[in-house]
């Protein structure tokens, strides 16, 4: 079904953001109708979001653009835990203190992305630990875990593919699932929550969350997954050299995210601007047809405009200036990540400092590849010992990623 009558299919199905629903025509109906409440799970593993979170934020955007309540569920209790979802191991337990941290964090970069207040299309913010963390054990499995089957657990492709491999799946990590079933549950007893959003390896979870909601509230709820997103090139999306892409401006500079953007593959422009920028779609189809020196006009709006809902117009405009004058100059723009050094320091250590890569391994690689420069001369020695003086010294890593080396006060 595509012929969507409510707005908010129409425009997510218009953007490129539907997988899967699980009842197309409910959902669409519901939405042409009323305020449709829906949340998309996040779990509090690091200080920040990455890219690849990304495309989850915009969904709820998308949900406010067409009339409706943006959920922001942070995981304080789920992250104690850790999704098992396709991954090969379990993640390290998390303390309180650090899931507290990683929430606070973490919230402030839904405040660019999303109106949050008291009105009805407002988004709000909760956190599952409000209510997982007051469960007890002999009641939950009575009232909740007796709606789970093991068999039918078993049969979901995050669990399988461990099994499969024959990889260690933990009792608490296999509780998860069951978890975020309960989240929907309470979430549609607490704020009327009648949709759950997320990736395509959320899949079964979210089933699991509709189900449990219909058996022990009686109420029917909706489902909605995004596409695996991917670059043309087969990569995972927010993945460099240097590391993941974070949302949050402590971990990554706004120059380097910015440049992020600007380094997207031709072949991804049109995907990336209808998924992560407001662009009108009639000026994304003008931008994604033009070629050679023209696409990169378009990737330098696609940066100008991720970084701007990311980090603000002033980041966005201060990193496109400092990228001019760096490329089309030859000058260092003030925006360039900075390592300062007292008198002189190695070139492996000066990349890895800088985040030019993420490690030295990764930088001898890059000068035997003919990839590193001090200022204008290409590196062949790995053993390189660079001075810095009173004037700055820029580094290089390719192309694109640039640094100064600055003398310590």
């Amino acid at each position: 079904m595509t012929d969507y009558s409510s707005d908010l299919l129409r425009l997510l199905s218009s953007r490129g953001y539907i997988h899967q629903l699980t009842d197309a025509h409910g959902l669409d109906a519901l939405a042409a109708k009323q305020i449709v409440p829906g949340y998309i799970g996040f779990d509090p593993t690091a200080p920040s979001l990455h890219v690849g979170s990304l495309v989850q934020i915009m969904m709820l955007r998308r949900l406010q653009q067409a009339g409706h309540k943006p959920i922001v569920l942070m995981g304080g209790g789920t992250g104690k835990i850790g999704d098992p979802s396709f991954k090969d191991e379990a993640r390290k337990l998390l303390t309180d203190d650090t899931i507290a941290a990683n929430v606070a964090s973490i919230k402030r970069v839904f405040e660019r992305f999303l109106t949050f207040g008291d009105g009805p299309t407002d988004a709000v913010m909760v956190d599952n630990a409000d209510w997982l963390d007051k469960l007890e054990y002999i009641p939950f499995l009575r009232e909740i875990g007796q709606h789970f089957s093991v068999n039918r657990m078993l049969s979901f492709d995050s669990v399988k593919l461990r099994l499969d491999r024959e990889q260690s799946l933990s009792f608490l990590e296999f509780n998860y699932m069951i978890l975020q079933g309960y989240d929907f549950l309470e979430l549609t007893r607490r704020a009327g929550c009648r949709l759950q959003m997320g990736g395509s390896d959320q899949w079964g979870n979210i089933v699991n969350g509709i189900e449990l909601t219909r058996r022990v509230a009686g109420e029917t709820v909706y489902g909605l997954t995004t596409p695996l997103i991917t670059t043309a090139d087969g990569g995972k999306m927010g993945k460099t050299m240097s590391g993941a892409v974070w949302l949050n401006e402590e971990q990554l500079s706004a120059y380097d995210y910015w440049q992020f953007w600007r380094n997207t593959d031709d072949r991804d422009v049109g995907r990336f601007l209808r998924l992560f920028t407001d662009l009108p779609l009639d000026e994304i189809a003008r931008l994604e047809a033009l070629e050679g020196a023209g696409i990169n006009d378009a990737k330098k709006i696609l940066a100008d405009a991720a970084t701007a809902l990311c980090r603000g117009e002033a980041a966005a405009a201060e990193a496109a200036e400092t990228a001019r004058r760096t490329f089309e100059e030859g000058a260092a723009g003030d925006s360039l990540p900075t390592l300062a050094v007292d008198g002189s320091i190695g070139i492996l250590d000066a990349l890895v400092g800088l985040g030019l890569v993420a490690s030295k391994g990764e930088a001898k690689r890059l000068i035997k590849g003919g990839g590193a420069r001090v200022g204008d001369d290409k590196v062949s020695d790995e053993a390189l010992i660079v001075t810095v003086g009173a004037d700055p010294v820029r580094i290089a890593a390719g192309k694109k990623h640039h640094g100064l080396l600055v003398a310590a006060a």
